[in-house]
């Protein structure tokens, strides 16, 4: 089961694997505790081993730490760079459109030798540059084959398709744009991102399609969870008692789908995901343990009927989605 990244001729699967949680210490701990690299190797291997053949990372995500550690679990298990795509960004925030080629030096050092088969810009603001000139020098990075591929993230759908027209005349294809979407977050039917998207051929990859767990159903059974979570992701989240109490009756629908499959919540959410919404969109979870990366990638096998689907999008509506 495998979908091409927008125009390009990159072949990924419909499930890949967020990296954010190998971000290490610093701000990224606010949501996600901090992971050793045994713990991350063994993340990576179960998603390697489930067919999951893509990781999205990030600059941002700790400085190059959470780079450095997917591609130290990669060598450890053996991979031989370029049979695995890899996804990366650059951060704009103070920055100029020059500093994209400047820094691209130190993100293949953190790569530790995988090619960055897709560059994004992490999102449309915070640059001292305007995005037109962030794209010409994404493109010129394309060009002369030091990224494979350029991708955006957090566009509007007016941003996405200025994005598109100005690559194009470049020369290059924009791959993709990185956007939340989950059965609790379905903004993109709303804005124009998924329209515009379908309509050009790019890939919607799709980052917190668990909404950082509440789709797992497990702050639902043990609502007492919810304090040992950083304060931050709490919030941002809902994982209050209202908001626990306003999605109860999908997570009553994900749990009892996946009981008849004898799969997990989590799974179903994913599934619906990648079904829902066609070839257009592909799937980021994080894991923080190898079993979480093990279920992701199992969910590319779950067959969700029509009338699941439907069931689904009708409880995600009348829950918030």
């Amino acid at each position: 089961m495998m979908r091409r990244l927008g125009a390009t001729g990159v072949g990924i699967t419909p499930v890949g694997l967020g990296c954010m949680q190998f971000s290490g210490s610093g701000l990224v701990e606010r949501f996600y505790r901090a992971l050793d690299q045994s713990t991350v190797t063994s993340v990576v291997g179960a998603a390697l081993d489930g067919g999951i053949t893509w990781f999205d990372t990030a600059e941002m995500y700790g400085r190059g730490r959470s780079e450095r550690a997917l591609t130290t679990a990669l060598r450890e298990r053996e991979v031989v760079a370029g049979s695995v795509t890899i996804a990366t960004k650059w951060a704009p925030a103070g920055r100029t459109a020059a500093s994209i080629g400047r820094t691209l030096d130190a993100r293949v050092a953190s790569l530790q030798g995988y090619p960055i088969d897709l560059h994004q810009i992490h999102m449309p603001y915070g640059s001292l540059s305007p995005v037109s000139r962030q794209l010409v020098e994404m493109a010129r990075l394309a060009r002369a084959g030091r990224v494979g591929a350029v991708g955006v993230s957090n566009f509007s759908a007016r941003q996405m398709e200025k994005a598109n027209a100005l690559l194009g005349s470049e020369g290059v294809p924009l791959a993709s744009n990185q956007v939340q979407i989950s059965l609790l977050h379905r903004t993109v039917e709303r804005n124009g991102v998924l329209d515009t998207a379908r309509r050009l051929g790019i890939t919607l990859i799709a980052y917190s399609p668990l909404r950082s767990g509440v789709l797992t159903g497990v702050f639902h059974a043990d609502p007492a969870r919810v304090r040992s979570l950083p304060w931050v992701r709490r919030t941002m989240t809902g994982l209050g008692a209202r908001g626990l109490a306003r999605t109860a009756p999908l997570i009553d629908e994900l749990g009892a789908i996946g009981r008849a499959y004898g799969v997990s919540a989590a799974q179903v959410a994913l599934s619906w995901l990648i079904r829902f919404y066609g070839e257009t969109v592909v799937v980021i979870p994080g894991a923080s343990k190898p079993q979480q990366a093990k279920e992701s990638a199992a969910a590319m096998q779950l067959d969700l009927t029509d009338r699941e689907l439907a069931r689904l999008d009708d409880v995600s509506r009348r829950c918030g989605g």
